[in-house]
């Protein structure tokens, strides 16, 4: 079974960490991608730039509205996520709780992907 780890974080709250620390976690992070690469367990992911940087497609009366910047106003933004094939809901949450953004405030949702598309 495939889940999706969608890691979102509070992106001025990010920027109030010292860089040597935001240095220390991505460093930490590279390594918790290296394990779960190792264990085979690892399919793909991403990190993703600011939420700034996002446009947004909405639909109105059937066209298409283009929006610069996020679609919902939230506390926290989607900053990367991950696919992993694991054998269970648990398996996936242990992994997903060894990421080291939780211990500064992100947040991890754990989905199951329901069917991939074929691509």
């Amino acid at each position: 079974m495939q889940y999706l780890l969608m890691c979102c974080f509070d992106e001025k709250l990010w920027e109030k960490i010292p860089q040597t620390e935001r240095d220390g976690i991505m460093q930490e992070y590279g390594e918790w991608v290296q394990s779960a690469a190792g264990s085979g367990r690892y399919r793909t992911g991403a990190k993703l730039k600011s939420s700034a940087s996002s446009t947004t497609v909405r639909a109105r009366n059937g066209k298409p509205v283009i929006t610069d910047g996020p679609f919902a106003e939230t506390k926290e933004q989607l900053g990367g996520y991950h696919v992993l094939e694991c054998k269970d809901l648990d398996e996936a949450m242990a992994l997903a709780s060894r990421i080291p953004t939780l211990r500064v405030g992100g947040t991890i949702e754990v989905r199951p992907i329901q069917q991939a598309l074929p691509g």
